[in-house]
């Protein structure tokens, strides 16, 4: 597969930096879909992590200029993008969850017709595509129409759209949904490949998703912001907190009434279970290193 790294046109020569300021999105009187978010992020990938309806796609979609907020106010690199939204269009690729394609267009058509959107000339546009259909894997069917394609396949034509222009900004939101085990490995070496001159910010209710890529991770819940850390920060307000020891059935539904449930494995002798409690939860309980699923959890369950 080829780099990503053969994918960058030039280096970025100016310092890149999205802020978002007290930032609300309002739908109806009672209904709001972010409250007073403030964000301020620098190159590299930043895992939005929270469950589904969280507010993660109406920020993504404020992000891209697609929406505008009720309140507060994002800027890139200084201005504020609903005064001047075609600077960080000119820089954006986007990949929302409800990529749409056209079924009588092949691949190479598709990604030809983007590029004219995105104002490529047709020598970068012939060598963009070439280039990103090797990167998604589908150079052996790029000249099969889309209506043909798995939902997978038309997945990673979505990624290939959302990196035509070499973006600085890369916003993907769910982007893993309907990719396959490999093809899932190979989207997140992607954007480990391409974080380094970028900003890129991955939308997903998917732990898995963002452990092994994301330098920053932003925990969202019910529109709000709940933390916005390091991994490694996050695992660290964990020390101490994480425990398995093994159940049998029964008592597993008792124990899920009582604590932080953030893993199971089924034995012969009972369950293996997994805790995330402030004290020891029960003396059989021996004390585990934290992963970033046992954090979600505590943050988001909103037991901290």
């Amino acid at each position: 597969m080829i780099s990503a790294t053969a994918l960058q046109q030039s280096e970025q020569t100016h310092p890149m930096m999205l802020r978002v300021q007290a930032l609300g999105k309002q739908y109806n009187a009672t209904t709001w879909g972010l409250r007073d978010f403030s964000l301020e992020i620098g190159p590299g990938v930043l895992g939005l992590l929270g469950p589904n309806g969280a507010g993660k796609s109406t920020l993504m979609r404020i992000l891209a200029t697609i929406t505008k907020p009720t309140t507060g106010t994002v800027s890139w690199n200084g201005r504020d993008i609903a005064k001047a939204p075609n600077d960080l269009r000119a820089v954006l690729g986007y990949l929302p969850q409800d990529f749409g394609v056209y079924p009588n267009l092949s691949a190479i058509e598709f990604l030809e017709y983007m590029a004219v959107i995105k104002s490529l000339d047709a020598k970068t546009t012939k060598t963009r595509v070439d280039e990103l259909l090797q990167v998604v894997n589908l150079v052996e069917a790029a000249k099969r129409p889309l209506g043909t394609y798995s939902g997978g396949m038309k997945q990673r034509v979505g990624i290939a759209q959302a990196l035509l222009n070499d973006p600085q900004l890369l916003i993907v939101d769910e982007p893993t949904v309907g990719l396959d085990p490999e093809e899932r490995v190979r989207f997140r070496n992607l954007l480990s490949d391409l974080s380094g001159d970028r900003i890129v910010i991955l939308s997903t209710h998917i732990v898995s998703d963002v452990e092994s890529t994301a330098t920053h991770i932003v925990l969202i819940d019910k529109g709000r912001l709940l933390r916005h850390a390091p991994p490694e920060a996050l695992l660290k307000e964990l020390d101490n907190m994480v425990w398995e020891w093994d159940v049998s059935s029964d008592e597993l539904v008792d124990l899920k009434r009582k604590f932080i449930i953030s893993g199971t494995i089924r034995r012969s002798e009972g369950v293996q279970v997994r805790v995330v409690n402030d004290g020891q939860p029960e003396s059989a309980a021996q004390r585990v290193t934290p992963n970033l699923e046992d954090a979600y959890l505590y943050f988001i369950e909103g037991r901290a």
